[in-house]
């Protein structure tokens, strides 16, 4: 724990992955790890492993700003089940992860604290919304974090950090206590530095909760006893639909490479059909603008968090969202309470509910044929700071490749396969696993990690 905070005390100046940590709190955490590994406890996987989260995720007496001014100096008043399950793994559960506010973006230039820098790169996004997480792992201010990811908000900048981020199946992990953008997609996550951390901390947050009524009673693996390197006779599906000059050159010939690799470790390549893939982005933004404007109506300057008087409610109501929500998700806002009006409604929300389960269905009959799906995580490398904000079309597409996984509720997993030549920066590399198949796409990535340098690597920082 010690040498996590020397490593923020030396780092975070160039990086700003936090948006805030208490260090007293954290070594106080240790030292009750150290007395409980002295006292020889046994059935805490986690023991003493500093873990950081996304700063939407609750934390008992901890600040829960959701990278929003709106929530000002709001207290948490509970834990999330996530937190109270890592707590009881022994995990050191300390800071706050910054993100693009509400979790609405693709960069983490949209959190009211200020952007967060790829470690790779410090003039360069680190992917968003789960930035922070992301970029804490890679710079090895924390071992593992956890994020969400509604549309790739873990795969994205997971890849664009060179790390691993697992997506969950919908309904495997608990999202009590998960402060909510888009509630039917929403899922929390993992990041760490290799496979073998994913599954154990995977393992650690998974499982029913009955505070939770879209958490599934499905029973949990040992992830970790299916890392045995063996992935000959399992089938792996190239998107035919994918392979339309979409991605970044670089990054398709470091995917290609990957596919190759997979088959000389005995895996069978099968072409697949995803049909309904041009509608994915589309159908996304509708579904997930809509889900949040319901969700934020909650943030009305009343109940919790910043307020701006005004002459009446109404007036109330519109000074303390217009001074506390920022560009994006006011955007998002008007967006979704519009696809939900009357009058279109049943053009733009039902019809788009009814093409996701025609997604849904591509990815039912894929995978009768294959085990799991290959893909890129990102279309492009890391972007510069900046690049996109006046573009929120072209930022929406950097989702391209993960965003029909959160339609689906499939699981999902984005890890090292290459860098791009100049400058140096990380390529991922995507596995997507039917419902619940969150082992066998872990079995996959662990044979490829293990048998190539790429999760080695490490950002030079000084």
């Amino acid at each position: 724990m010690q040498a996590c905070l020397d490593r923020i005390q030396a780092v975070e100046g160039r990086i700003h992955a936090f948006i805030s940590y208490d260090a007293a709190d954290a070594l106080a955490q240790a030292d009750a790890a150290d007395k409980a590994i002295a006292g020889g406890a046994k059935g805490k996987p986690l023991l003493g492993v500093p873990i950081a989260l996304k700063d939407v995720i609750a934390v008992r007496g901890q600040p829960l700003n959701c990278g929003s001014k709106i929530l000002g100096k709001f207290i948490s008043p509970y834990s999330a089940t996530v937190v109270e399950k890592l707590q009881a793994a022994g995990a050191i559960v300390f800071g706050r992860l910054n993100m693009d506010e509400f979790a609405m973006g693709s960069s983490t230039e949209n959190s009211a604290f200020g952007p967060t820098h790829n470690p790779w790169d410090t003039s360069r996004i680190p992917g968003g919304s789960s930035g922070g997480s992301a970029a804490a792992v890679a710079a090895d201010e924390c071992i593992a974090a956890l994020g969400t990811d509604t549309g790739g908000s873990i795969r994205q900048p997971a890849a664009l950090c060179g790390c691993v981020g697992m997506k969950p199946t919908y309904g495997r992990v608990s999202r009590y206590g998960l402060v909510a953008f888009a509630s039917s997609l929403d899922q929390i996550g993992t990041f760490a530095k290799n496979i073998r951390d994913t599954a154990m901390v995977l393992g650690a947050i998974s499982g029913q909760d009955p505070r939770d009524s879209t958490s599934v009673p499905v029973a949990v693996p040992d992830y970790t006893a299916a890392l045995d390197g063996n992935v000959k006779g399992l089938k792996l599906g190239l998107v035919k639909e994918y392979a339309v000059g979409g991605a970044d050159p670089e990054i398709q010939a470091a995917v290609d490479a990957a596919v190759k690799h997979f088959e000389k470790l005995g895996a069978e390549i099968v072409e697949i059909s995803l049909p309904h893939t041009d509608y994915a982005v589309a159908t996304y933004y509708i579904v997930a603008t809509a889900e949040a404007s319901a969700n934020l109506a909650r943030f009305d300057g009343i109940r919790y968090g910043a307020r701006v008087d005004g002459v009446d409610p109404i007036d109330l109501y519109c000074k303390t969202r217009g001074a506390g929500f920022g560009a994006e998700v006011k955007r998002r806002i008007i967006l979704g309470a519009y696809v939900l009006s009357s009058g279109y409604y049943d053009a733009f929300y039902l019809r788009a509910q009814k093409v996701r389960t025609l997604i849904r269905q591509d990815f039912t009959n894929a995978f009768a044929k294959v085990d799991a799906i290959i893909t890129p995580t990102s279309p492009t490398p890391a972007f510069k700071i900046g690049e996109k904000t006046s573009d929120p079309l072209q930022m929406f597409l950097s989702d391209i490749f993960t965003i029909s996984c959160n339609l689906a509720g499939i699981c999902g997993l984005s890890l090292p396969c290459g860098f791009t030549r100049e400058p140096k920066l990380p390529i991922g590399l995507q596995l997507l696993g039917k419902s619940f198949g969150e082992e066998t796409i872990l079995k996959l990535a662990h044979a490829y990690e293990q048998s190539t340098s790429w999760h080695t690597e490490r950002p030079v920082l000084t």
